[in-house]
């Protein structure tokens, strides 16, 4: 724990990054590059060793887009990243698909698709964020454009690539090839009504799509006992200010990095500290990037990531929910506890919020920290955002200096010291691999019950692999041995219940169900008779590998 010295010190320092950058546009990838500058020049000012990475990524830079209505005028709207660069605009019929918005799980239900049929050919209008389940699937659909209406009466940017990080070759033809725009509530509601009354539009959407030189800034502070490391990481882009996403995050990670420095000859394993461009404009390509690029040194040595997005904003007191591999859901609601004096409860992590390591196989915990209250979100009449703490400015123009709060923010800081000094500082490693295990024992049941596929080899290689699991936590091992074998189910067991593609590759940008690999047993009663022997044959090699990575994670820990 920091003394409340120590503390109001790195919070001092914090706060003026976040006052610095609220005045700093970092949307553009020159002005992003000098935000990195600002961050490595408070390092170096503390004597903090920074390297300075300049990796050239792939990244869609929005710029203006507007919605005409055939006969009348025009509105206002914003391209969301990786939308169809479209400047002459493209004239369609709108269709209203109240369905096809919202939380809508076009990514985890091709069942679903069908359902968008009547989008063919026309406008899609629905209701929501540009999220790139959504526009895949009307693109999937037939439809030539997406109006997406946003809740209020902001208009929030966003990304619609579900390609996550730069593209390979075979990637390129997953980018979006219909233009789409987000609009405001009041203006939505017009076009609602249009569409119901046969109207058209013409969209058009304006982008700056190419290569872009970024900096990348890392902190590497030495474990005085293992090349071991915990890396804490967070985006620096933003749009436009983005003071509660991410300012208040880099200024969270800065203000660790000086409280770990200072307590540098404590740590058994090192910390890294990385601070990613390309979040939104390169969907995830500064930390895919890293992930790329340090792939090997990940593998060996990294024994968990924090994401760091988001925190330190006002009205933002709650710790109830935090993102978490199931293994270190007991450390996180331990830190939790400590730190903030609530009981938190750990939640499976999304496919967002620069979670690039799934595929390597790497621990998680975090993607935001303080939120909301549901209760104050009720009261202020707020609906759901993607960050900021839930403040409804979120990738608006008003996330200003007024999201910021000096108080939560220095909360936060203590959070995330204890949680990444904890992990630094332990000679065992605290994630508790048997609540995984139980994890993958009741999902395989809940497939099962929905499914007339026998998974019966399924359950009985996650009951071998839960009792080889108990075994190891029975043993009273030293800590290296224990450590490795850890590290050893976290490469292997990580990949298998949170990604569907191969080690050190990138899953799209799509929520991935638990056990992905016998997922669509889910759709046995959803899909007519005559294909359910494809999905058999799917659910068997799906099985084969889900066995076969569950016999050797039980070898893995074995004694």
């Amino acid at each position: 724990m920091l003394s409340s010295n120590e503390l109001n010190r790195v919070t001092d320092i914090a706060w003026t990054l976040v006052n610095q950058f609220a005045s700093q546009d970092r949307e553009v990838p020159v002005e992003a590059n000098r935000g990195a500058q600002i961050i490595a020049d408070h390092l170096r000012a503390a004597g903090l060793p920074v390297q300075m990475h300049q990796p050239e990524l792939y990244l869609s830079l929005p710029k203006t887009a507007q919605v005409q209505i055939v006969g009348g005028k025009t509105l206002r709207a914003k391209p969301p990243a990786f939308t169809l660069h479209c400047p002459r605009g493209i004239t369609g019929d709108l269709i209203y698909l109240p369905y096809a918005g919202g939380g809508t799980p076009l990514d985890r239900s091709p069942a679903a698709l069908g359902a968008l049929g009547a989008a063919r050919g026309k406008i899609a209008v629905i209701e929501g964020f540009a999220l790139p389940n959504f526009i895949a699937g009307l693109e999937a659909a037939g439809a030539i454009g997406a109006i997406v209406v946003n809740p209020g009466v902001d208009i929030h940017w966003g990304t619609v690539s579900t390609i996550w990080g730069t593209p390979e070759l075979p990637d390129l033809a997953r980018l979006p090839k219909i233009p789409s725009v987000a609009v405001n509530q009041p203006d939505g509601q017009a076009l609602i009504a249009l569409a119901q009354a046969g109207g058209q539009v013409v969209i058009r959407t304006e982008l700056e799509t190419g290569w872009f030189p970024q900096y990348l800034p890392v902190v590497e502070i030495p474990g005085k006992d293992s090349e071991d490391f915990v890396l804490l990481h967070g985006h620096y882009d933003s749009w436009r200010e983005g003071v509660g996403d991410n300012g208040t995050g880099n200024a969270c990670m800065l203000a660790v990095a000086l409280a770990l420095w200072e307590q540098r000859g404590t740590l058994k394993r090192g910390v890294r500290i990385a601070w990613w461009p390309g979040h939104s404009t390169g969907r995830y390509g500064g930390s895919a990037w890293f992930a790329d690029t340090f792939a090997r040194d990940l593998d060996r040595h990294c024994v968990a990531h924090l994401n760091c997005d988001s925190p330190g904003c006002r009205w933002a007191t709650s710790y109830a929910e935090i993102a978490c591999t199931a293994e270190a859901a007991p450390y996180v609601s331990q830190v939790v506890a400590d730190v903030a004096g609530q009981v938190a409860r750990g939640k499976r992590p999304q496919r967002n919020s620069d979670y690039t390591f799934n595929n390597i196989g790497v621990t998680g915990l975090f993607n935001a920290s303080s939120n909301i209250p549901p209760e104050v979100l009720a009261e202020k009449g707020y609906y759901v955002v993607g960050g900021c703490g839930g403040n409804i400015a979120w990738h608006t123009e008003n996330d200003t200096i007024e999201i910021a709060d000096r108080d939560v923010l220095q909360k936060d800081i203590a959070l995330y010291f204890a949680a990444v000094a904890g992990l630094a500082q332990a000679d065992q490693l605290p994630f508790d691999w048997r609540l995984s295990a139980a994890d993958y024992i009741e999902t395989i049941a809940q497939y099962q019950a929905a499914c007339a596929f026998d998974l019966t080899p399924a359950a009985q290689a996650a009951g071998t692999l839960a009792a080889a699991i108990d075994a190891l936590y029975a043993q009273d091992l030293p800590p290296a041995v224990f450590n490795d074998k850890v590290m050893a189910l976290s490469r292997l067991l990580i990949p298998a219940h949170f990604t569907r593609g191969p080690r050190f590759s990138h899953d799209p940008a799509l929520n991935v169900p638990p056990l992905p690999a016998i997922a669509d047993a889910m759709l046995w009663h959803q899909i007519p008779a005559d294909q359910q022997g494809f999905l058999r044959a799917q659910l068997m090699r799906g099985q084969n590998r889900l066995v076969d990575v569950f016999a050797r994670a039980a070898q893995a820990v074995a004694l």
